[in-house]
């Protein structure tokens, strides 16, 4: 039987995050998995189950999701993407679809992924808060310097433990992950955007990264404090969690797409068969 491969994009907002979710009366919350099994269910007439790659939370957006299911028969993957997309709501689409191989998982064959974090750090009147974007970034009254908040960035970078940067109750037994690259930059006056690359993230890890950052950027936090973060795994020397709408999964590498610049072209015990993926980035 045939496995397909989705590349899923969606405005977390309206969704309690991407797992499925069913309260005790039987009745189910909005999720972004529930509403893909539908919209396949409708498209393809079967009951098969859709695995995605990445659990984002309620408020989190994504470009790059990525989902598989399994079907009992053989589906024109050129049409796909606007078949389910014409069978979903407004806030989510299929980007792309293609065939893979019959094991393909999306979440163990996953060898790294990309979030990104946008910041407006206004103070009105000079600048007001963001209006019509408002979902997608997260607003503080503070005025941020990017550099510092760049070398505290880099010592991220590697492998470590990073207890210290996740939620106490983050369902883990290791807590071991490899950031591959962790940069800051100002694309606006008024505007930080912070991009993590890793092996895998803990539960809220990225966000308490980057409510590190804004403290470094108010000068609160600076490289030695997050040595001893990452030494100690003690959770309250660390930043906020900063909340979701500022969040977005950019893309997830299965090592059949390009990679950023300073990237190997393949990670270990990537298969050399799998078809190419689209570069959610470009």
């Amino acid at each position: 039987m045939p496995r397909y491969r989705l590349q899923v994009a969606y405005d977390g907002t309206a969704f309690h995050g991407w797992q499925r979710q069913v309260r005790e009366d039987g009745s189910e919350l909005r999720t972004v998995q529930s509403a893909l099994q539908r919209a396949v269910f409708k498209a393809v007439r079967e009951e098969t189950p859709v695995t995605g790659a990445s659990r984002t939370d309620a408020g989190v957006h994504a470009i790059g999701q990525v989902a598989a299911f399994t079907a009992a028969q053989s589906i024109d993957v050129d049409r796909m993407s606007m078949a389910l997309t014409s069978r979903l709501p407004e806030d989510v689409q299929v980007t792309h679809a293609e065939v893979v191989a019959d094991d393909f998982d999306p979440i163990k064959d996953a060898r790294s992924k990309c979030y990104r974090y946008d910041i407006a750090c206004t103070r009105p009147p000079t600048t007001w808060p963001p209006l019509f974007d408002r979902h997608v970034v997260y607003r503080t009254p503070f005025e941020l310097d990017h550099e510092p908040m760049s070398r505290v960035a880099a010592r991220l970078v590697g492998e470590h433990d990073f207890a210290g940067l996740a939620q106490k109750h983050h369902g883990r037994d290791n807590t071991v992950r490899t950031i591959h690259a962790c940069t800051v930059d100002r694309i606006a006056p008024d505007r930080i955007r912070i991009e993590v690359v890793g092996s895998g993230f803990l539960y809220n890890m990225v966000r308490i990264i980057a409510g590190t950052l804004l403290e470094a950027g108010r000068g609160r936090i600076d490289e030695a404090r997050v040595d001893e973060v990452l030494a100690t795994g003690n959770r309250r020397l660390a930043g906020q969690t900063l909340p979701p709408q500022g969040l977005c999964l950019r893309w997830i590498h299965y090592g059949d797409t390009p990679l950023p610049p300073g990237f190997p072209d393949r990670h270990p015990g990537t298969r050399s068969n799998e078809p190419r993926f689209r570069d959610p980035r470009s």
